[in-house]
């Protein structure tokens, strides 16, 4: 491996945020990348996206691994590739994660809240697991988990959800400070609502009622992965333990 080039591996690749995010770090200079989903037709849509990628010669092939981030074995098996594949990891990202159905506390399962435990916080935890084992070894590395202003907000019928982000937040406050002396950064993303296939069913004017919560209306992928590359860069060396909200002003008022 030629080891002027970053190696990028991302968890829940699959989907419209994932895709975002694969398409924005495949597409830097110099980035081998190895993408992993639960689910292999949501995987395999994230790649053929990605087709115009890689068009120079000196393109390496995306890399693909299913993977399920709530099993930690599985999770490392994707650190594993990445590693064997391109020699280290640089830049690893947590994006995986699911919503709780939509009632009040006393109207949840603990079903309901298993999953949205095991997904949300323990493939987070997962991640940190595996990625700082060989970041720590080379002395380098990003870890990149997506939160949401859920987590810093209440949002009302939503509690797995809300509360599982915000353990995400603060796992990345706590894992910053753990593995700063290694210089491995951690840190997370807090997106607002932005349009995507779950409210592909919504009626316009619950679309519209959303919107009007954020200021600068609702948003897409393509607006939150500025933030993922900032993080995954060296201009952020100096940028860890952060929650970087990008949610066109819903937490603001």
């Amino acid at each position: 491996m030629n080891s002027t080039r970053r190696v990028v591996a991302i968890l829940g690749a699959g989907g419209v945020l994932g895709a975002a995010i694969s398409r924005q770090l495949a597409g830097e200079p110099d980035t081998d990348v190895v993408l992993s989903d639960v689910s292999a037709a949501s995987l395999q849509a994230t790649v053929d996206g990605l087709d115009h990628i890689g068009d120079a010669g000196d393109a390496s092939p995306i890399e693909t691994v299913l993977a399920d981030v709530s099993d930690f074995a599985q999770v490392e098996a994707v650190v594993a590739h990445a590693i064997e594949r391109f020699g280290r990891l640089d830049v690893l990202v947590s994006n995986a994660g699911v919503l709780a159905p939509n009632g009040r506390i006393h109207n949840l399962t603990d079903q309901d809240w298993d999953r949205a435990i095991r997904i949300n916080l323990m493939g987070a935890v997962n991640a940190i697991r595996a990625g700082v084992a060989p970041m720590r070894e080379q002395r380098s590395g990003s870890i990149i988990l997506t939160a949401s202003v859920a987590g810093m907000t209440a949002w009302s019928h939503a509690a797995p959800y809300c509360a599982t982000k915000a353990a995400v937040i603060q796992l990345a406050k706590v894992a910053a400070v753990e593995y700063a002396r290694d210089n491995v950064r951690i840190n997370c993303v807090c997106p607002g609502t932005f349009l995507s296939s779950i409210h592909a069913d919504l009626p316009q004017e619950a679309i519209d009622a959303m919107g009007a919560k954020h200021p600068l209306g609702l948003g897409s992928a393509a607006d939150l992965v500025g933030a993922y590359s900032y993080l995954a860069s060296d201009a952020s060396r100096w940028t860890t333990g952060s929650a970087m909200v990008v949610d066109g002003g819903y937490s603001a008022p």
